[in-house]
């Protein structure tokens, strides 16, 4: 079957088609970001797949979303996750880092600033955790021009940092309504310079970030995650044309680049609008079927043997079987996730689901 076929992304090396889809687990720790023998064991455990892709890494501390989540901005966040890629190498797997900037998808409580930032000054709808409990998401600082350039060349050097610690690319977070996709949304994005207004315009920032982190690491280990169409964390695109014409200005300017691949979330990754950026972007694609909707092994086999993509990227299926394509290539019994672990923190429901 397909999906159990090796694959080349870019420079990057795919035994089989299976990726681990970035997943949020807040485990390393509180304040530092430094992953620690936990996150090395947990990606360690899962290297038979195809690809890991980590979970969002913030490149700067202003772009910190969450309590307990990793960074790559310090020289300490490198000499940690140098330890994970060395222990999934060492298994034979290939991994990138998910960098990601939360934008107004913050508080001064988490990212170490005196505001949030964001497109606009529009605060996105819903709670974040701060130390000591909840607090509502605040009314983020619109960018300046500058500032906006200060993001971008944090993104490359975070880049930059992440193949220092071993990654064999990076992804850029360009979905789920964080920084990159705050800009791409006209709902979240109500400027009228060159950074807003027109499709093209809000997806200036995507591009910009993309091609400063292939300058910097080479397009070849360099990817972007979008999520067209999501709707989540008031990153809204609930007009058709408008979303086909933003996504398709972007992945018309990255498509000269030569990316290793695009990873697209959405609902009908066989549909129009995924396949139509897809070809645009003129990369390998990732596919993902969705946020809340667990992919199957037939759903990921079909989505292969159809060709709708060049891999598969699964979520809770992997979170509790760490030798997940050893399973489900020999289309055995899986274990069930447990949602209740998802976030808490230590090793329940993280380093200790069991293997065949």
């Amino acid at each position: 079957m397909k999906l159990f076929t090796p694959l080349d992304l870019g420079a990057i090396r795919l035994r089989n088609r299976l990726v681990m889809a970035p997943l949020t687990r807040i485990r390393a720790g509180e304040e530092d970001g430094v992953p620690g023998d936990l996150l090395v064991e947990h990606y360690r455990q899962r290297a038979s797949l195809g690809l890991i892709v980590t979970e969002g890494t913030w490149p700067v501390r202003e772009g910190r979303t969450w309590i307990g989540q990793p960074g790559i901005e310090t020289a300490e966040q490198v000499a940690g996750w140098r330890r994970v890629t060395d222990a999934v190498h060492a298994a034979g797997g290939a991994i990138v880092m998910q960098v990601m900037h939360g934008g107004r998808i913050s508080h001064p409580a988490v990212g170490g600033t005196t505001h949030a930032v964001a497109p606009s000054a529009i605060a996105a709808p819903g709670e974040i955790r701060v130390p000591g409990g909840k607090a509502e998401l605040p009314v983020p600082h619109a960018l300046t021009r500058d500032e906006i350039a200060a993001v971008v060349a944090k993104f490359a050097a975070g880049a930059r940092n992440a193949i220092a610690a071993g990654m064999d690319g990076v992804e850029i977070h360009g979905a789920n309504g964080y920084l990159i996709h705050q800009f791409l949304s006209p709902a979240a994005n109500t400027r009228t310079d060159e950074y807003g207004g027109s499709p093209a315009h809000r997806a200036r920032l995507a591009v910009e970030v993309v091609t400063a982190v292939a300058e910097a690491i080479g397009a070849d280990r360099t990817g972007i995650r979008l999520s067209p169409e999501h709707n989540i964390q008031g990153a809204l695109e609930t007009d058709p044309a408008d979303v086909a014409a933003t996504y398709t200005a972007l992945a018309e300017q990255i498509a000269p680049l030569g990316l290793a691949f695009v990873d697209i979330l959405h609902a009908d990754p066989a549909g129009e609008l995924v396949q139509k950026l897809r070809h645009a972007a003129a990369a390998p694609a990732i596919v993902n079927t969705g946020f809340g909707v667990t992919t199957t092994r037939e759903e990921a086999i079909r989505l292969a043997e159809q060709n709708v993509g060049d891999a598969v990227a699964v979520g809770r299926a992997v979170i509790a079987n760490p030798d997940l394509a050893t399973r489900w290539q020999r289309d055995a019994e899986e274990n069930t996730p447990d949602p209740s672990t998802f976030y808490v923190g230590g090793a329940r429901g993280y380093t200790d689901y069991p293997t065949l």
